[in-house]
């Protein structure tokens, strides 16, 4: 039985809390919890029971010998040094998504996991979604041929000012350390990234509170090149509705499109640059083979990268998402953002130190305004707007 901590028991890591504590992850079990909130503590000896382990620090939960693995579930700029921690103490590590808020610290992590030779997972539970993982394979396999342009206009999670005056932490450069980029978004530019691979440059255009009175950016396009020439184009926002969730790849054999939850594959009988170079005709009539594929829900992604998880420690399963891989995602927003800063493009892979230079002069010129916190109510229930929302 693997025993598992949980550190941060808010809306995601008490859904993962309840998950292991009610038996729905196999050979897993919750072990203990920590927060800083006697609050949410108190939520947790409700929920679970005065004999479950709590801890107000994660450092004395870690160091009393009773997990095999923790999961981080805090604030984003926390996950690189709690993971270390772990680390240290010979730990295993699954951590929320993003990797952290900068990839100096996340390579500081990724030094500290490799050190160890402990497990290190993410929770990219998007991997796990039928049509992205379809959409990987006919790029792997070469059923697209030659990768021509990837088009992702995902804009369908509108937010209100009083969504973003709902805590202190949220849409600045201190808290949160980024917009939609980082709140929103990690689990598309891991998608992007783990489909067609790291672009070698990027240039961007990241609207600072362009809708919302917040300091960081809530519209954002990305524009990335690859070393074969082909075209990455990533539009995102929270500012329109209803929003659009459409991902397109073109290649020399055809094209994908997935959308409401669909996706259609356009795949041509030759490769478009042969007829290019052969035909006689100016502008040929091409056969197209289209056929369309549905999603077929397999449960909560989250749950599944719960359940490889604990396969991987205890029975060697492979990784569906390996935490080391965690950086390639936040490196695509932090280049998007030191870009946009530097309005020039940046190269890849990123000059972290510099980027660092930047947020930090950022962070010290922030004004705050005061906000009202909400109370929370926790369900411990993983929510449908946490899937893939088309």
């Amino acid at each position: 039985m693997l025993r598992i901590g949980i550190v941060g028991i808010g809306n995601m890591g008490s859904a993962h809390a309840v998950q292991l504590a009610e038996g729905r992850v196999d050979s897993a079990c919750l072990a203990a919890v920590c927060d800083c909130s006697p609050e949410r503590l108190a939520w947790a000896a409700q929920r679970f029971g005065t004999a479950l382990a709590q801890y107000r620090d994660y450092r004395q939960m870690l160091t009393e010998g009773r997990l095999d693995a923790v999961l981080i579930a805090t604030p984003h700029k926390l996950h690189p040094p709690m993971a270390c921690d772990a680390f240290e103490k010979g730990i295993a590590v699954l951590t929320e998504k993003p990797a952290g808020i900068d990839i100096v610290n996340v390579e500081k992590m990724n030094r500290a996991a490799a050190a160890s030779g402990r497990p290190f997972g993410i929770m990219y539970n998007q991997r796990t979604n039928p049509l992205f993982q379809k959409l990987r394979s006919l790029v792997r396999d070469g059923t697209l041929g030659e990768i021509k342009r990837f088009v992702w206009i995902v804009n369908n999670w509108y937010r209100t000012q009083a969504y973003y005056d709902s805590g202190d932490w949220r849409a600045t450069w201190n808290g949160e350390g980024g917009g939609v980029l980082l709140n929103q978004c990690p689990h598309n530019l891991d998608i992007w990234q783990w489909i067609l691979g790291m672009p070698k440059s990027v240039q961007a255009f990241c609207r600072e509170g362009r809708y919302h009175r917040i300091s960081v950016e809530d519209d954002a396009v990305i524009y990335g090149e690859y070393e074969n020439g082909a075209t990455a184009l990533f539009v995102t926002s929270t500012g329109e509705y209803p929003g659009t969730n459409r991902l397109e790849i073109s290649g020399t054999r055809g094209k994908a499109v997935a959308e409401d939850g669909e996706l259609n594959l356009y795949l041509l009988e030759q490769d478009e640059r042969r007829l290019c170079a052969e035909s006689t005709e100016g502008m040929p009539r091409i056969p197209v083979h289209v056929s369309r594929i549905s999603q077929v829900e397999t449960g909560s992604g989250h749950l599944i990268i719960l359940q490889n998880f604990t396969n991987h420690i205890l029975r060697g399963e492979p990784l569906l998402a390996p935490g080391a891989e965690g950086i390639n995602g936040l490196m695509l927003s932090n280049a998007a953002y030191l870009s946009s800063w530097k309005n020039s493009r940046v190269e890849l892979p990123l000059d972290g130190q510099e980027f660092l230079t930047f947020l930090h002069k950022r962070q010290s010129q922030e004004a705050v305004p005061s906000k009202t916190a909400v109370r929370e109510n926790l369900t411990g229930e993983y929510q449908d707007r946490w899937r893939v929302n088309w």
